[in-house]
């Protein structure tokens, strides 16, 4: 009987000892699977947080491209020339941004991190090149100044020398002013369709419901007294009840003749060179044209330069 006792006590022990190495074991077991899942979490959380930080790094890339090209954009207009591309060029980087700002609550992959810096690459390399463009218009504008400059100067010089002559000098100033008068020859005009379609009518007869947008073509003949500096031109659209097309939401507006105000349609700045420039721009009424003839009138430094009719049937 004692020695059962003693027999079932030690299977006892035994059997405890067991359970205890094997719940031992299986802490084990547990705590090393919890490191391997701690230090693969901690991995991933870094890899999220080298993209997340690829990620805003190429944001900032792209703001920064966005300010220069709109930057040159400025300094086109600052000169009174077109930035059709420009235009283009920052609508798509304005589309890049977008995306980029999108991963930020999505996943942003390595194919992600090569493409869109492959695209920022080409766009600042595109953005070297309108700069040396910019650059060059910029010397070709400083001689155009400098020439205009020198004229001015000159005129100048004329005025002193005439001072102790009033009438004379008076009437020599009018007459240089009337001579510098710019010329708009052979002024047209044709109608832009729905379509976009331009169509040219000799006879300057369209039909009114066709017309959705008007174009204005004229060259502007040589003058040697006229200074060689940017031009206002002032188009006036009077339409067959007598009265100028006026809008501010199209871009029209008032200039003065003679001291007095004028209302006109449009306008258009340039620079005037002496070399016979083709000059042309369209008009868009954003409504529907009247019945009847139609008058385009041109100004320019309180001038008429040019005049045309159409009618519209």
């Amino acid at each position: 009987m004692s020695t059962n006792t003693s027999e079932n006590r030690g299977n006892r022990k035994l059997l405890i000892v067991g359970f205890i190495v094997i719940l031992t074991s299986i802490n084990g077991i547990l705590l090393y699977m919890n490191y391997q899942k701690k230090e693969k979490n901690e991995e991933q959380a870094e890899i999220i947080k080298v993209k997340d930080v690829e990620l805003e790094n190429q944001i900032k890339v792209y703001e920064a491209l966005k300010a220069d090209f709109e930057r040159q954009s400025q300094e086109l207009q600052a000169m009174g020339l077109e930035n059709d591309s420009l235009e283009s060029q920052i609508a798509a980087i304005t589309s890049d941004l977008e995306k980029l700002r999108g991963f930020r609550n999505s996943s942003y992959s390595l194919a992600d991190q090569r493409k869109f810096r492959e695209r920022a690459q080409v766009f600042e390399k595109q953005l070297i090149e309108k700069d040396r463009e910019i650059a060059k218009l910029k010397e070709d504008n400083e001689v155009l100044f400098t020439e205009n400059t020198s004229l001015k100067t000159t005129q100048n010089q004329l005025s002193d020398s005439l001072t102790t002559m009033k009438s004379t000098n008076q009437d020599l100033t009018e007459k240089v002013k009337l001579a510098s008068r710019l010329e708009a020859r052979n002024v047209s005009v044709n109608i832009i369709n729905q379509r976009g379609k331009e169509k040219d009518d000799n006879d300057n007869e369209y039909r009114a419901k066709t017309v959705d947008k008007i174009k204005i073509s004229f060259t502007l003949g040589q003058n040697d007294v006229a200074a060689k500096e940017p031009k206002t031109i002032y188009m006036r659209l009077i339409e067959p009840d007598g009265a100028a097309l006026y809008n501010l939401a199209t871009g029209s507006g008032t200039f003065q003749i003679d001291g007095e105000d004028m209302y006109y349609t449009a306008k258009r700045d340039i620079v005037f060179d002496n070399t016979q420039q083709q000059v042309s721009y369209v008009y868009d009424k954003n409504a529907a044209y009247k019945k009847g003839q139609h008058t385009i009138e041109l100004y320019v430094d309180g001038f008429l330069i040019g005049r045309t009719t159409f009618v519209l049937k």
